[in-house]
């Protein structure tokens, strides 16, 4: 969970809450999420390391596309994350 990067993360959020994103669709999504535009030599690279981390499956759509889908163990991550995450915000009064 901590091996990876804060933009890896995103990466994974992006993509579980997309229909099999192609990379292109990844981008546009966190583009419009951040003030900090995304380009292709920072995305694609990350998605591959995703991929080689067996938490991401890539497969060919066309010459030019791929398209994007968490693994199980992508989805394990992410809940286990989320878990820890919230464990740590019981502690947090947001009403303060």
């Amino acid at each position: 969970m901590f091996e990876l990067t804060g933009f890896q993360r995103d990466l994974l959020y992006c993509i579980a809450g997309t229909d099999d994103p192609s990379g292109q669709e990844v981008r546009s999504e966190l583009n419009q999420s951040s003030s900090v535009e995304v380009n292709h030599g920072r995305l694609y690279p990350n998605l591959d390391d995703l991929v080689d981390q067996g938490l991401v499956e890539k497969q060919s759509k066309n010459k030019r596309t791929n398209l994007y889908r968490l693994t199980d163990q992508g989805r394990n991550l992410i809940a286990d994350r989320r878990q820890w995450e919230d464990e740590r915000l019981e502690q947090l009064s947001l009403d303060a």
